[in-house]
């Protein structure tokens, strides 16, 4: 069984119930396998990354195998605003966030409700150098824990959807994200773009960043922030203290 999100923000739960953390979010045209199903909970792992958690059954719209199968080599086409509108054909009017999937838009078999977007898009690989400009777009997002867009936002989910808006492909949690790309020695070697891992005091990596220029780092900690880098971690000029210890920089691009 397949299915697609067909609603702007689901919450993506790790049990199925309305009372479960939510560890995740499903954005508008994300398609997924459905792996099981319990009266109104269904489980599902994401295409994208591979995340699973549990969704209502209420809140997806059922897709054929081979339209599946045909999503899944559709090339990624995303809503590049912060918020923008889909029509349907009964003149329903419906908000999508930054990072919506557009690409089912073509396919009549699975775009029965006749949704229209007419805003701006975005798709294929981008220069490295614009990473730094998309993750402008989430400046001040409130922190959400499992959030992925710009009205509430994780650490890894911020750096992976400013990744996926310019046709890069990271995993979902931050200690996930921290087994990609190579390891840099030194913050000197590091690039804008580049991600900075940070670990607690068992050694867990707990929390990740994007890397500016002039030794400046873009990461969600109460909000998305700016705050200085050094070689102890990140420090937060407002408090006077380092907030976070630095574990390991990755260039994944």
């Amino acid at each position: 069984m397949y299915g697609i999100c067909n609603l702007a923000i689901i919450p993506l739960r790790a049990e199925a119930s309305d009372r479960s953390e939510i560890v995740s979010q499903v954005l508008f045209g994300e398609h997924f396998e459905v792996l099981e199903v319990q009266k109104q909970w269904a489980k599902v792992r994401l295409h994208f990354d591979g995340y699973e958690g549990w969704i209502d059954v209420k809140q997806y719209q059922p897709v054929l195998a081979g339209d599946y199968a045909q999503l899944c080599e559709d090339a990624l086409v995303m809503n590049a605003d912060l918020i923008e509108y889909v029509t349907s054909g009964d003149n329903l009017l419906m908000p999508v966030p930054l990072g919506a999937s557009l690409s089912f838009l073509n396919h009549t078999g699975i775009n029965t409700p006749e949704f229209v977007f007419e805003g701006l898009r975005t798709s294929g690989l981008k220069p490295k150098s614009e990473l730094v400009n998309t993750a402008f777009l989430y400046l001040h997002a409130p922190y959400l824990w499992g959030g992925k867009t710009p009205f509430g936002i994780d650490c890894s989910g911020f750096t992976q959807m400013v990744y996926k808006l310019n046709g890069y492909k990271l995993l979902r949690d931050a200690s996930q994200q921290a087994t990609q790309g190579d390891a840099l020695s030194f913050i000197e070697e590091s690039e804008p773009g580049d991600l900075a891992f940070f670990d607690n005091e068992e050694g867990n990596i707990i929390h990740v960043g994007i890397i500016m220029k002039d030794n400046y780092i873009i990461h969600a900690s109460g909000k998305v922030r700016i705050d200085r880098l050094d070689h102890l971690g990140i420090y937060n000029a407002e408090t006077n203290r380092h907030t976070h210890k630095l574990r390991v920089i990755k260039k994944v691009i």
